[in-house]
């Protein structure tokens, strides 16, 4: 990979940036960056390869780091969200249940597929895109809690059994490493609630911010690569490794500083750059080849927000039930791993982004509506006339 190739990458980053601007527009930043990929890509131009090993190793990184930040956006913390965690785990379970019927119903519908991957993908949400939604919207996270809730379970649910049911065949030495990553999680965990207990974090980070080492950031990289290198070695995602990572900082409350950090290398240079790596790694040509792939990107789109309309059932209301269905995370993660590991058909991966970008559409409309019931809600009503 020559620097002229990276010059290249780095500016096809600057696609999302520029669609997104927009805000009344509400496109992801994301959708700019894969769709520049595209168009540089296997399906464009070709005038980047995706198979270059140090353009993979480096989206791989920032892959990692991507599902580090959205694990570190869950708000885990947050006393409204965990109140209504049995309410969010009752939806989470039923939407499970008709988000497996749906995947069989797709499977023959399209003649075939991996069931598995389109359940996990039916009933998956996303946090790290319905939630800025409802920042950006004013909508307040106590009249939400239910659906953060079911949100955040669904995310960790997914992403936890995505590269199980991906790669049945090694099903039992990738479980034996998303164990392992979770029990040093764990024992992260447990370990930085004491140093902060005993004062000894507070001044390990007034330390660093004085002298300037930035020794968080380079001890989260650490722990990050030390769990991907687990991962590497046990055939699971470096996507387990960076949301474990992330709930844990979560969890522990992140520092301010250390978001800023991580936020800064991830969205200035390792997320562009992985999701244009992923968008130049996917061939549209499949569509025209396999006609059936663009049918099972709309039903993967549309069933996905059927079955999260179940969760109505347990007292989610209805437009609150149709955001639940917005996806990106994990669909960008099964096209990723499916990149990485061969796992998916020749069209799949076009078709699953298909899918979430339905399901981005309709949540935008879902939570605008919600956004809008809520000031109507909010305003005062006007003084009688005498």
């Amino acid at each position: 990979m020559s620097y002229g190739v990276l010059t290249l990458v780095v500016l096809a980053g600057l696609a999302g940036p520029l669609l997104a601007a927009r805000e009344s527009w509400r496109i992801p930043v994301v959708a700019g960056e894969l769709l520049a990929g595209l168009l540089l890509g296997t399906s464009g131009v070709r005038l980047i390869d995706p198979v270059d090993p140090t353009f993979a190793m480096l989206a791989s990184i920032g892959f990692g780091l991507t599902m580090l930040v959205i694990g570190s956006g869950i708000p885990v913390l947050d006393r409204s969200v965990r109140a209504a965690l049995g309410r969010g785990l009752a939806g989470a379970v039923i939407v499970g249940v008709v988000a497996t019927l749906l995947a069989w119903g797709i499977s023959r519908l399209v003649g075939g597929g991996n069931v598995g991957l389109f359940a996990v993908l039916l009933a998956s949400s996303s946090a790290a895109l319905v939630l800025p939604m409802l920042q950006s919207l004013g909508i307040a996270a106590a009249s939400a809690a239910q659906l953060i809730a079911q949100i955040a379970l669904a995310d960790i649910a997914c992403i936890v059994a995505l590269p199980l049911v991906m790669d049945p065949q090694r099903a039992l030495p990738a479980a034996i490493g998303a164990l392992a990553i979770t029990a040093i999680a764990v024992v992260l965990g447990i370990v930085l609630r004491r140093l902060d207990r005993n004062g000894l974090r507070d001044r390990f980070h007034e330390f660093s911010e004085r002298r300037r080492f930035a020794l968080e950031l380079r001890v989260s990289l650490l722990v990050l690569f030390v769990l991907a290198t687990i991962a590497q070695f046990t055939h699971v995602s470096v996507m387990v490794a960076g949301f474990s990572l992330g709930l844990v900082l979560a969890a522990i409350g992140e520092p301010r500083r250390l978001a800023r950090q991580l936020f800064g290398i991830t969205e200035g240079f390792f997320a562009p750059l992985f999701f244009v790596w992923l968008g130049a790694s996917i061939d549209l040509s499949a569509f025209v080849q396999k006609p059936s792939m663009v049918l099972l990107g709309i039903a993967l789109g549309l069933g996905a927000v059927v079955a999260h309309l179940i969760a109505r059932a347990v007292g989610l209301p209805w437009m609150q039930a149709v955001a639940s269905a917005g996806q990106l995370g994990v669909p960008i993660a099964a096209v990723a791993l499916g990149i990485q590991t061969h796992a998916l058909q020749k069209g799949e991966g076009a078709a699953i982004l298909l899918g979430a970008v339905i399901t981005i559409v309709v949540a935008t409309v879902a939570t605008g509506f919600v956004a809008r019931r809520q000031s109507r809600t909010a305003q005062p009503s006007a003084p009688a006339s005498p």
